[in-house]
């Protein structure tokens, strides 16, 4: 054994899924199950678990040795030497779960489990502790019992408590009062030890500790809370343990469910080879061929091609093939299936063995022998046994006729019969495609069975081993016993008896060992274990990559598809025969008799002649004035109207125009990018890791180019093969990507086209049937009565929250509460609020207090009747009844509505005096308890609530057929094998039948909590019962409805233990093998599969079922920015004086770590209860002052180093602002009054500072930031539980409300009043005990006392009432409703706790987001100007960087895009956020098709108008180095001139050449800067852009330059002098001056004009053309 084992099979090894990012190469590091070619043995690890286990043996031997010779006892302590010997089964599972991965992906995917679960376990942890404490501080000890009034200490027995055992309050203001005759005393000082009052309690912070977990089970929890109702006030137990259900048990532990399916999710795709494919539904060795079907249509069949033909003739082989022949066999199945059914109990006498049941098995097992021989003879047995089904039925057939052997009949061979049902699956196709998909590559469920069965049989040898010794414990005695125990605590039902047992068994030293050790294994088996098979299942039902995108496309069309068609109830319009409204025009001289007109026709005349008149009306301001007669005015106004008309198709024409000339020029720009990115510009530049904006624009850039630039033949030419290889994959992408294209635009299109469609539709209902869209047939249209209607019922709170002139959002402060009042319109709110009224009044009402006799309940009946009478007779005006397009009655709200108002009319009208049980009278009570529903009518979240429900129905059903398969399975077989079986005498003493009479004393059970013993001589309280001989009280199997019944609790996991007990002590042990099969399928398969599709179904219905990875990890992205918030944390300081040191330590780790220390140090202080009369107190408050001293110097020094204003910023530092101060006020109070008070004030201080732990731990701030934004998620849902459980709460008063006490209807629970019947329904939803409830109201005479006229004056129960009764609340609510909750958690915590690796934005970048956010925003208000978006953007690093050298076009983009976005505004941290994510990732990959369009549209047009943009940049400086030049040369010029007129002027000296100089005026005028010039001030030649926002620039090379004027020369032999004008034209730019452009013009004529002319066209283009600074203006700051 201690050798090295070798793989013989290393050929045969398969090669592993390395995923899209890694290859199998030869040097990958494969870590294999035996490795081989490593010769150390420690090396290797599971040789060194192999090297303990033998060592575990030895000490075993020697142990054994021992005890052989009796040096040792076999019931020793010495017995748990053996422990570790059961861990070496792991050797043997070790064959089944070989696999290979490379080694560093199986410790990635170890370690980042691993790292969720601690994580999730501390978080556990947090909120154990935190309801440890107040658990501690809130109630304390249990010790308070009902004892008889002689009761001495130290003489406590079971005589002395009252029975039931009952808990008291010793203050006579709260909890229960002991009746007359006892009296409440402390147990404790009576002398029982903590072992004999139980460990459950709030005594200590352990066993407080110990407690929670305990209730946050949900077993047994409502018990605790009934104790501390009766022995404190009755809100403080409602508040803590309701509040504890649903944070620990419904919030927090399902936290687990979501880590345990995220991280399958990783590990099923590295495990795909292992476990198959999901997307082939046949064999490799079948092909689908169309067939036709029995209703005459075509299905695709799988047919195996390579099967063998059988022996049988052609016509036996065509009937074998034949539909016929199927449906034939299945119904034969089916009435095999009623038939055993149908088999019942039927006493003692009736012992006939060969009765009808048994002649017909006989019957049906001969029909399915011959079906078996035919398909072999026709098939070959070769070719039928290839088919995995023809096994599972040659199975069937071996099985039934050993069971048909009279021997064998009514034995084990009993599943083979009742299997049979199995078969039925095949008639319905969805309902087998929906099996094949949950349980298809079985690799993956089978191995976690495995998996689970394997861990069961280690623990339980473990438990075996380790209180097989322990006296007095029957529990672990042997292996099926340990086996049972164990199963009991994986399957919750129980588990606490079986630790309390164990606890009080092992006593008081041991008891801690033996609790974490209890507490781990259901940690590990309920959380983990169970979770495993929710992710399977959700795996299961995952859709593969390839085919969501094409499922969105196909979902797309769908709704296309359905907008296209009107509702039925207006389609039925459509029958009956066009009639028009016509209208006959009159007052018309003419000859001729003028046929009548459509009304529609007229009135778009008379609509037009309406408007123009009331244009005409608002130009003129008087008709007196109009000089014009009326035909003229009308010809005017249809002159005006063809204009219009003319108007709009030239600018049509331009528009296309425009449209194409754009698109030319973009494919130019595009084919340039694609030209210089294939040039390879960037050739030569130091390699640098480009960051992920960089990437994305990129990637942008080539697919832009590919799809507009092909110029694939041209650049193609001259290129290597390699070359041309990329260019073939280019073209490959562009046209994978013009398809894609061209789907999201078809669908667009037909979308468009289904809505014009169905508008067409509608406005042709409307026209040709008068009758259409009128309400009730008899209001019109248009009539003021039902216009007065839409108004009152559409009117609704709209807040305007857009800026009119720059339609930027304004921040309102109370926006939330604005949009609340706008979520419906006044009139719902109304009926709201008179909805929630009536709901309030009714809760009033009980058997005791009905609202036949109440005339104060009366009245809000009678408002609430005529206020519904009054918003239906509006909405019904309004909108219509039926048959109108929004119609009140055109969903199922409506119907709901409708049903309402009439039972709550006809209540009203009748108000029945007596109400019989069981009446119509009493059935119309209980359908009025559906008012609350209205709610979600009124609410259009609460809408989408029961939309997403009922959405997914087809789902749930199959999975409910599916487990209603399972459960008829074995309830046939139960019947068949325990029918009469399980009666027995209530007398334990009796055996037979015979001897059962006569009267007997019973004991009775006083109290599950203590653990007295019985004294010598003492009894147990008792009474004397007449013997029976009967069934068990709950359960039977003497029929298969019963049965059914049995399993159906048994598969809530309630009650299965006491059936297992009845099965093994009445029936035999062999027998419990069943009930623990039934149990692991239904717990592990059955209820993780209503898990699994309600998760898969609200994933659906929110959009993400469809959604790629990409695509979910965007939709996660948005979701964390919303949340994300700007960093309130002021800059450092920038001296080094003393707040400098202060805001160092301050933000220094240790300090923080050191202040989370004491917080925790302050809250261990909180691990006894704080009483006054305790003296542990005082010293504990003590300490308690010196750390709020020490909190207080935290916020001083925090407040010297940040300022006061900076550390108000933080809303975590106002919080713990609010906690010191509350603190410094407690330390006042409490040594200034020292009384109960200010002891439970300090304790609610230090409660408060706890809660700050989870803002210093990121993993715990994460993991709350989960919990709160699922509980803001899920609120409309909780609120439809709520909503539900009241109309239950209503209808069980009303058919429960004076049921008698039985064993678990009691004081506590009981549905006498609504409040009770809320608290015990809260308890169902749990599944504490529900059916031991439900059995409680089934009760019947003679063991109630019935009432013929009133069901007020009855005590019996409703049994068939009952059944339907909490059956489909359980239901409803436990599997469906709280699956929902499950949903939005797993959902919710992708979204906060995903790993770099599958971020597209990782809490780094946020976080280094957050810190330059906090830099460029100084003022602290969350929002900066535009022009400071470029700074921060310069500023960011890492993979947000922006390289300006090589991504200067993708800089213009993103600045452009907040000034188009924002209209050159502020921006927020969101804006600026959102932008860099669009720009982070593909769009392509990650964004959905509605938004992907948007998205697109927008970028380009940002990238048209940068291009342009830049266009302008480039002419503008193309033309500033012209006139440069020009500049130049008109100086050399005009200094050749003035020196050759100087010397003229001195030869000639001629009268007629005239000098002019410089003008003065024009020298001081460019001198002045406030002067202007007029034509600069009137003219911005190019426009400013986001770059010219801010201070001004001035061009330095123009600012020194002075301006000049010339003078006037002729030359000599003109006849008079020719002026020549110098223009200056100062040029103006963004309100700077940038440069002067100094013109000069010749003397000659002919160059005057042409120099003229040319001035002129430049002008005209610079005058039409938009411009920016230069590239390097651009991006300044």
């Amino acid at each position: 054994m201690l050798k090295r084992k070798q793989s013989s099979r290393v050929e045969a090894q398969p090669v592993t899924d390395f995923g899209p990012d890694e290859s199998l190469s030869d040097n990958a590091d494969i870590l294999w199950i035996n490795k081989p070619g490593d010769s150390s043995y420690v090396k290797d690890r599971w040789c060194v678990f192999d090297g303990f286990m033998v060592f575990c043996l030895w000490v075993s031997l020697v142990l054994q040795v021992f005890e052989i010779a009796d040096i040792v006892d076999q019931m020793s302590p010495w017995g748990m030497l053996r422990i570790p010997r059961p861990l070496i089964m792991i050797r043997a599972f070790r064959i089944y779960f070989r696999f290979e991965l490379p080694r560093t992906r199986i410790t990635n995917i170890l370690k980042r489990s691993g790292e969720q679960i601690w994580s999730v376990s501390i978080f556990l942890l947090f909120f154990l502790l935190l309801y440890g404490i107040l658990g501690v501080q809130m109630f304390g000890t249990f010790t308070y019992h009902c004892v008889v009034n002689d009761t001495k200490p130290g003489n406590v027995t079971w005589n002395s408590l009252a029975i039931p055992d009952t808990h008291c309050s010793p203050e006579l203001e709260e909890g229960y009062q002991c009746p007359p005759g006892f009296k409440c005393m402390d147990l404790e000082d009576l002398g029982l030890s903590r072992q004999e009052l139980g460990y459950s309690g709030f005594n200590e912070i352990g066993t407080s500790i110990f407690t929670v977990y305990e209730a946050a089970s949900q077993e047994g929890w409502v018990f605790l809370m009934y104790r501390a109702i009766d022995s404190f006030p009755r809100w403080r137990s409602y508040f803590y343990f309701i509040t504890l259900i649903f944070f620990l048990a419904w919030l927090v532990k399902n936290v687990f469910i979501a880590v345990i399916i995220e991280t399958f999710a990783e590990i099923r795709v590295q495990f795909q080879q292992m476990w198959g494919s999901r997307s082939s539904t046949t064999s490799t060795a079948t092909t689908q061929m169309f067939h036709e079907d029995a209703a005459g249509g075509w299905q695709l069949v799988a047919v195996d091609v390579n099967k063998p033909q059988g022996r049988a003739p052609a016509c036996l082989q065509k009937m074998m093939r034949s539909s016929v022949f199927h449906m034939f066999i299945l119904s034969m199945v089916t009435v095999d299936v009623i038939v055993a059914a149908s088999n019942y109990y039927k006493g003692e006498n009736f012992r006939r063995q060969y009765d009808e049941f048994y002649l017909a098995e006989v019957a049906f097992t001969v029909l399915f022998d011959l079906e078996a021989l035919l398909k072999i003879w026709c098939l070959g047995f070769s070719g039928y046994i290839s088919s995995s089904l023809h096994k599972f039925e040659l199975l069937l057939v071996i099985g039934t006729t050993l069971h048909v052997y009279p021997d064998l009949y009514h034995s084990q061979f009993t599943y083979f019969q009742v299997l049979r049902v199995v078969r039925l699956i095949k008639i319905s196709p969805a309902l087998e495609d929906f099996v094949y998909k949950i349980f298809g590559p079985g690799k993956k469920l089978g191995s976690l069975v495995v998996f689970t069965a394997s861990l069961l049989i280690v623990m339980s040898a473990i438990s075996l081993q380790m209180f097989c010794f322990v006296e007095e414990l029957d529990r672990f005695t042997t292996f099926p016993r340990a086996f049972m125990s164990m199963f009991q605590i994986l399957t919750q039902e129980g588990w606490v008896d079986v630790m309390d047992q164990t606890l009080n068994a092992v006593g008081h030293m041991w008891a801690p060992v033996v609790a974490i050790y209890f507490i781990l294994y259901h940690l590990f088996a309920t959380l983990i274990l169970l979770s495993l098979f929710v992710a399977v299942i959700l795996d299961n039902l995952e859709l593969d990559e390839d085919l969501k995108k094409l499922k969105q496309l196909k979902q797309s069309e769908a709704n296309a598809d359905t907008k296209e068609k009107l509702p039925l109830r207006l389609r039925i319009f459509e029958k009956f025969p066009n009639r028009p409204q016509m209208v006959k025009i009159s007052k018309l001289p003419s000859d001729f008799t003028v046929p009548k007109i459509r009304e529609s026709f007229m009135k778009q005349f008379i609509d037009r002649q309406q408007q123009d008149g009331c244009c005409l009306f608002r130009i003129l301001p008087s008709t007196s004035s109009s000089s014009c007669d009326h035909p003229k005015r009308a010809a005017i106004e249809d002159n005006k109207y063809i204009d219009q008309k003319l108007r709009k198709s030239v600018f049509s024409i331009r528009a296309r125009n425009l449209l194409e000339k754009e698109t030319a020029v973009t494919k130019i720009l595009r084919a340039c990018t694609r030209q210089r990115m294939l040039s390879g510009s960037f050739e030569g530049q130091p390699a640098k890791e480009r960051s992920i904006l960089s990437v994305q624009h990129h990637i942008r850039q080539e697919r832009r180019s590919l799809r507009h630039g092909s110029n694939s033949q041209r650049i193609s030419r001259g290129k290597s093969l390699e070359t041309l290889t990329q260019d073939h994959s280019n073209t490959v992408r562009y046209r994978n990507a013009q398809r894609e294209d061209s789907e999201i635009k078809m669908i667009q299109e037909k979308k468009e086209q289904a809505e014009m469609k169905r508008k067409v539709q509608e406005e042709e209902l409307r026209e040709n049937h008068p009758y259409f869209d009128k309400p009730l047939f008899i209001v019109g249209r248009e009539h003021r009565f039902r216009n007065f209607c839409r108004v009152v019922v559409r009117a609704r709170f709209n807040a305007s929250k857009t800026d009119p002139v720059t339609g930027a959002v304004k921040n309102t402060k109370y926006h939330q509460l604005y949009d609340l009042l706008g979520l419906v319109t006044y009139l719902d709110w109304v009926m709201i609020v008179v909805t929630i009224c009536s709901c309030i009044s009714m809760m009033f009402e009980s058997p005791f207090r009905r609202v036949m006799h109440a005339p104060t309940l009366q009245i809000a009946e009678y408002v609430f009747v005529i206020f519904m009478s009054i918003e239906l007779n509006l909405k019904i005006m309004a909108d219509g009844l039926f048959f109108t397009p929004t119609a009140v009655i055109r969903d199922f709200g409506g119907v709901m509505d409708i049903f309402i108002y009439l039972v709550s009319l006809i209540f009203l009208c009748w108000m029945p005096q007596n109400v019989p049980a069981e009446s119509g009278a009493q059935l119309l009570m209980v359908l009025r308890c559906l008012r609350p529903l209205r709610i979600f009518k009124l609410v259009p979240q609460m809408r989408k609530v029961v939309r997403e429900l009922f959405s997914g129905f087809k789902e749930i059903f199959l999975v409910s057929i599916l487990l209603l398969t399972l459960m008829l399975v074995f309830a046939s077989f139960g019947v068949q094998l325990f029918a009469g079986k399980l009666a027995k005498c209530n007398d334990p003493n009796i055996i037979r039948r015979e001897d059962c009479n006569g009267i007997f004393r019973i004991n009775v059970s006083v109290s599950k909590n203590l653990n007295l013993k019985l004294r010598p001589g003492e009894k147990k309280p008792g009474f004397w019962v007449p013997r029976v001989w009967a069934n068990p009280r709950n359960f039977n199997f003497d029929n298969v409805g019963n049965a059914m019944l049995a399993l159906f609790e048994v598969l809530s996991l309630k009650g299965w233990v006491e059936v297992r007990d009845v099965i093994i002590h009445r029936v035999g042990p062999i027998h419990g093998i069943y009930i623990h099969v039934f149990v692991f399928l239904g717990c592990m398969i059955g209820l993780t599969l209503f898990v699994g599709v309600v998760i898969a179904n609200f994933n659906e219905n929110k959009g993400t079922a469809l959604l790629t990875v990409d695509q979910r990890r965007w939709e996660d992205l948005k979701s964390r920015l919303k949340i994300a918030q700007p960093l309130h944390l002021p800059p450092r300081p920038d001296n080094d004086g003393f707040r400098a040191k202060m805001y160092d330590i301050t933000q220094h780790p240790f300090f923080k770590r050191t202040i989370a220390l004491l917080v925790l140090a302050q809250s261990v202080l909180l691990s006894v209860k704080w009483d006054v009369e305790d003296p542990v107190t005082v010293p504990l408050a003590t300490m308690s002052v010196v750390f709020t001293f020490i909190f207080v110097l935290e916020v001083t020094m925090k407040i010297i180093a940040m300022s006061p204003a900076g550390f108000w910023q933080s809303r975590r530092n106002r919080y713990d602002l609010l906690v010191t101060s509350l603190g410094v006020v407690w330390v006042v109070l409490h040594f200034a009054l020292l009384n109960a008070y200010t002891y439970m004030m300090g304790a609610c201080v230090i409660v408060f500072r706890f809660f700050s732990i989870c803002g210093k731990h990121v993993t715990l701030k994460m993991l709350l930031l989960t919990v709160v934004v699922s509980m803001y998620k899920s609120f409309f849902i909780i609120v439809g539980m709520f909503l539900l459980l009241l109309c239950y709460a209503f209808a069980g008063v009303v058919l429960f409300g004076t049921v008698k006490y039985g064993e678990n209807i009691n004081r506590h629970a009981n549905f006498s009043s609504a409040g009770k019947a809320i608290t015990v329904l809260f308890r169902i939803v749990t599944g504490e005990d529900w059916n031991k409830i439900m059995h409680d109201c089934m009760v019947q005479p003679p063991f109630c006392t019935p009432d013929e006229f009133t069901y007020w004056a009855t005590d019996c129960g409703n049994y068939a009432g009952a059944l339907m009764y909490f059956c489909s609340f359980y239901v409803i609510i436990a599997y469906i409703m709280l699956n929902l909750l499950v949903a939005i958690i797993v959902e919710n915590f992708s979204l906060f706790y995903s790993t770099e690796e599958d971020q597209l934005l990782s809490y780094n970048d946020l976080r280094h987001f957050q810190i330059i956010w906090n830099m460029v925003d100084d003022k602290r208000e969350g929002v900066i100007p535009t022009f400071r978006v470029k700074f921060l953007l310069r500023l960011l690093r890492g993979r947000l960087e922006v390289d300006l050298d090589k991504d200067k076009l993708l800089f213009k983009h993103m600045c452009y895009e907040m000034e188009r976005l924002h209209n050159g505004g502020d921006v927020t941290f969101h804006d600026v956020l959102s932008m860099l994510s669009y720009r982070s990732v593909d769009i392509r990959k990650s964004l959905q098709l509605e938004e992907l369009l948007a998205r697109e549209q927008l970028e380009y047009t940002i990238e048209e108008e940068v291009a342009k943009q830049t266009i302008r940049m480039w002419l503008k400086k193309c033309l500033k180095r012209i006139r440069a030049k020009q500049q130049q040369s008109c100086s050399i010029i005009h200094s050749l001139r003035e020196s050759q007129q100087q010397e003229l002027s001195r030869f000639l000296n001629p009268p007629s050449i005239e000098t002019t100089q410089p003008s003065e005026d024009v020298n001081a005028n460019s001198q002045d800067p406030n002067t202007q010039p007029e034509t600069s001030s009137q003219q911005q030649l190019l426009s400013p852009t986001l770059s010219d926002r801010g201070g001004s620039r001035q061009d330095a090379t123009d600012a020194g330059k002075p301006q000049r004027k010339f003078g006037q020369w002729r030359l000599p032999s003109a006849p008079k002098p020719i002026s020549h004008s110098v223009s200056s034209v100062n040029l103006r730019f963004g309100g700077r001056t940038t440069m002067k452009s100094v013109v000069c013009k010749m003397n000659p004529m002919t160059d005057a004009a042409s120099c003229g002319s040319e001035v002129k066209k430049w002008w005209t283009r610079q005058l039409t053309v938009e411009s920016d600074e230069s590239g390097d203006d651009l991006l300044d700051i």
